[in-house]
């Protein structure tokens, strides 16, 4: 041997791992940090895209882990109320901020000041989960009663999951300036009203998200000392940024930063796992033929794609078979084939939607 480059495996090089080879049959997993067992119970929780993987375990045979679920009345509008869509209700948690504060209003270590916001026609909205209910809660006695049911499904969650799998979203958020509460979405676009003498806009970096994310794992290995964790970064990008540069720009700065706090924690702390998902579905093997037209979207192929490594890698589950999907080098001239490409985009509950309805 002339260097050490020459006992490396072919995962190691660009042109053997990634260019030369055509679409789904990317795979920069290589190997799981560990096992999960279909008797397992998978939590999840985080942004938008943590909803797809609650889907997918569910098909391939996992018995969804839900502490919450909704009135066999009101089964066939669960989703729209926020069941189902993660293990208890609690809405996307964008940020580690949001996971962190969850975990100790759960079990009473923090109570936001601003806690319950007044609706239209004299309902009242959760601030923490301002669209979980459609339209708002009835009384203030059914808000409370629901908060209430809800802590007691988070601290199920807590203390019988065997693993965690969140999902981090946006490093943007907006806070409380008097306790520092984490909203999911600023305040006046989905409930509440927006007062710049209350309300604070924070872009969390790398330390903090690796804090909390560190003081979260820490938490509810305080209360369930056999419990695992895999991260993942959502690959959507930003709906709006609040920085004053293009939201490309700012795209770009928030999926670097989550990355690199994923990467800290995995490596730090035992039983905890980065799961490439990011890397999966935005890198650029795939041509953009995982995102849909709207460029932010991703289509049932890219999350296929994650989910097959994600089996393969981390679980004992049976694989179906799947066939490397060889994409175009250009879409130039072909709109239609390009939107039939694009096809089956799944939709999810995103609260961040709500920024941008024009």
């Amino acid at each position: 041997m002339t260097h050490p480059y020459e006992a490396l495996p072919d995962a190691s090089f660009w042109r053997r791992a990634v260019a030369g080879v055509l679409g789904n049959a990317v795979d920069p997993v290589l190997a799981g940090k560990f096992r999960i067992g279909t008797g397992d119970r998978v939590a999840t929780a985080g942004s938008c895209f943590a909803q797809h993987i609650s889907r997918h375990l569910r098909d391939a045979g996992f018995t969804p882990f839900v502490t919450k679920t909704a009135h066999p009345i009101a089964a066939q509008h669960a989703a729209e109320h926020g069941y189902g869509l993660f293990t208890a209700r609690y809405g996307n948690l964008y940020t580690a901020r949001q996971l962190l504060q969850l975990l100790q209003r759960a079990y009473s270590d923090f109570s936001p000041l601003d806690d319950i916001w007044p609706g239209t026609n004299g309902r009242f909205i959760d601030p923490f989960r301002p669209q979980v209910q459609p339209g708002g809660f009835a009384s203030r006695s059914e808000f409370w009663v629901d908060r209430r049911q809800h802590f007691a499904a988070v601290r199920q969650a807590i203390e019988t999951l065997d693993v965690l799998m969140f999902t981090l979203g946006l490093t943007e958020t907006w806070i409380a300036r008097a306790d520092g509460a984490a909203y999911p979405i600023c305040p006046g676009v989905a409930g509440g009203t927006f007062d710049a003498a209350s309300h604070a806009f924070v872009n969390f970096g790398a330390t903090d998200v690796t804090a909390d994310l560190s003081a979260a794992i820490e938490f509810i290995r305080g209360r369930n000392p056999r419990a695992r964790v895999i991260l993942t970064v959502s690959p959507v990008p930003l709906i709006a940024t609040m920085e004053p540069r293009s939201v490309l720009a700012s795209t770009t700065h928030s999926k670097a930063v989550l990355r690199v706090a994923a990467e800290e924690v995995a490596g730090r702390h035992g039983g905890v796992a980065y799961f490439p998902s990011y890397e999966i579905v935005t890198g650029p093997h795939t041509r953009g033929a995982y995102f849909a037209q709207d460029l932010q979207s991703v289509t049932e192929d890219g999350v296929a794609h994650v989910m097959r490594l994600f089996m393969q890698h981390y679980t004992s589950a049976p694989i179906a078979a799947a066939q490397p999907t060889i994409v175009s080098e250009s879409f130039e001239g072909s709109t239609a084939q390009h939107v039939e490409t694009m096809r089956n985009v799944v939709n999810v509950l995103c609260d961040e939607e709500m920024l941008d309805q024009s």
